[in-house]
Formats: structure tokens, C-alpha cells, sequence
């Protein structure tokens, strides 16, 4: 079980590897609450290339590096790839940095909750992947609210 915890990501510089459906979905949620969103990506979804051009990410159109992870306190490894993924993670625990890893729930720091945000109100669901259909019912449920 992970324990719940709001913090402020104003401020913090936040790397996302990989730039494909599920990067794109992450990123979506990172920028209700930051605009310092990095990505490094050789391939690119439209969802992201279109956030690159409107200028709300910074995308290095390459292979990753782990020079990549300089000033960076958030990352999320976001791959097609296991083993680039698994070499992210490494590299995130070996600086301390908070690392997602999206293929390998094990080997994450922190979960993405499903997001409900009216105004000022922010609501955060989790079932640490156990019953994915329930948390979207009761997004429903608290959004009709």
C-alpha cells in the first residue's frame, strides 16, 4: 500500500522518457499542477509533438542519456523497452531521484492516481492496480458530483 501524500511540483524539474500513448497520458497530468516537463524520446506520439510545438514541454528527440538525469527530481521511465526502463530505474536510485517506472509497478517510488480536479478541489484515486474499473466508477460517481 502506498500512502497517499500531496506535494508541491511547481518548481521541480520533471523528466519523462519515452514519448508514446502512456508518456502522453502522464505528461497530461503532470501539467495541472507544472510546466517543467522534459522528455527525451527518439520516436514521437502526435499527442506530445503537438505539446512540443505549443512550447509546454522540452523535447530531446534522442536516445536516452543518463546525463539526462542532471537537476531532475521527478522521472518517469516510459519506454516501449523493459531493459531501458530497468537502466533508468538503476540510474534514478543510484542519484536518489523519484523514479515511475510504467512497466513495472515494483519498481516505482509513486503511483499515478486517477485525477479529479474541480476548481480548487483535488481528488486522487488508487488501487495500486488491483481494480482499475472500480477507481474509474467512482471518478465517474465524484465527478457528477
Amino acid at each position: 500500500m502506498y500512502f497517499p501524500l500531496f506535494v508541491d511540483i511547481s518548481e521541480k524539474k520533471i523528466l519523462v522518457v519515452g514519448a508514446g500513448k502512456v508518456a502522453a497520458r502522464r505528461i497530461a497530468a503532470l501539467q495541472m499542477f507544472t510546466e517543467q516537463i522534459f522528455v527525451v524520446a527518439p520516436d514521437v506520439c502526435p499527442a506530445i509533438d503537438k505539446l512540443e510545438k505549443e512550447e509546454k514541454v522540452i523535447l530531446s528527440r534522442r536516445e536516452f542519456r543518463e546525463s539526462d538525469l542532471e537537476e531532475k527530481e521527478i522521472v518517469l521511465a516510459a519506454t516501449d523497452n523493459p531493459e531501458v526502463n530497468f537502466h533508468i530505474w538503476k540510474a534514478c536510485k543510484k542519484r536518489g531521484i523519484l523514479v515511475n517506472v510504467s512497466d513495472r509497478k515494483e519498481l516505482c517510488d509513486f503511483y499515478f492516481p486517477s485525477i479529479v480536479k474541480k476548481e480548487d478541489i483535488i481528488i486522487g484515486l488508487n488501487s495500486s492496480g488491483t481494480s482499475p474499473g472500480k477507481v474509474k466508477e467512482i471518478r465517474k460517481k465524484i465527478e457528477k458530483l
